[in-house]
């Protein structure tokens, strides 16, 4: 670790478990202080909390449900108090639900479309003001954006490559400020959301060049290279990290 964002402050939507709690845990590692948002986990917000300060790291969680474009707001208000500022916001808050067309409810497509489009436009709606210059701003897409390889994921696909144009368009929009926004579209990462083991995975992994699912600490790695000041010429990117499965 190279320290490379001490003295910054970073807000980690939906960071209390998986993909977000190692983004959380690494972006405290390289210096940050950082503040994480979470729905209903908070015993296990409170968890990524502690072991960020029990490593004298700096942190706070706060309640927010990433549908209700309210509290997302005050959450990132909050955070900004908190931290003493804002110079990295990672949208990573996300739901998945898989379902044909036809059998696919209008408030699924509603809770998905609020949680992994709406809510990248509010966080970020909320933080640009906030932000420093040159700050960076890293959206937690999908590789399925590009590629979606089972039925009943068309609104997930929908939804994430949603996340992709925003990213190129909310570049442009901030470049004169020095901001960066990027995206990360990870391919399948063993989360409890996604779970590395039984059938699916199995289908799944058939599809990988690497034969493996990814760890949620390799995607927090490129996060945190977006985050930090070696990647302040690449802004509008959407980066794939996938091992392969779209290859």
């Amino acid at each position: 670790m190279t320290r490379s964002l001490q003295g910054k402050a970073a807000l980690v939507t939906g960071g209390s478990r998986g993909i977000g709690a190692a983004i959380a845990r690494r972006l405290a590692a390289d210096g940050a202080a950082v503040a994480i948002t979470y729905s209903t986990s908070k015993a296990k917000a409170d968890a990524v909390v502690d072991a960020i300060r029990t490593g004298g790291g700096k942190a706070f969680a706060f309640a927010a449900d990433a549908a209700d474009a309210a509290a997302l707001t005050n959450a990132v208000g909050a955070a900004a108090k908190a931290l003493g500022g804002l110079d990295v916001l990672v949208n990573n808050a996300g739901v998945a639900h898989f379902a044909p067309i036809d059998t696919f409810s209008l408030d699924e497509y509603d809770r998905l479309m609020a949680v992994n489009a709406r809510a990248v436009f509010v966080a970020s709606k909320a933080a640009v003001p906030l932000l420093h210059e040159g700050g960076r701003i890293v959206n937690i897409g999908s590789v399925n954006a590009d590629r979606m390889p089972v039925v009943g994921g068309a609104v997930y696909a929908m939804s994430k490559a949603a996340v992709a144009g925003l990213t190129r368009g909310l570049a442009r929009d901030l470049g004169s400020r020095g901001i960066t926004v990027n995206a990360v579209q990870p391919g399948p990462v063993g989360t409890d959301m996604n779970p590395p083991e039984g059938a699916f995975a199995d289908r799944l992994r058939a599809m990988l060049a690497l034969a493996r699912y990814g760890r949620p600490e390799e995607i927090a790695s490129l996060v945190a290279w977006l985050a930090g000041p070696e990647s302040a010429f690449m802004t509008g990117a959407c980066l794939t990290i996938d091992g392969g499965f779209a290859t």
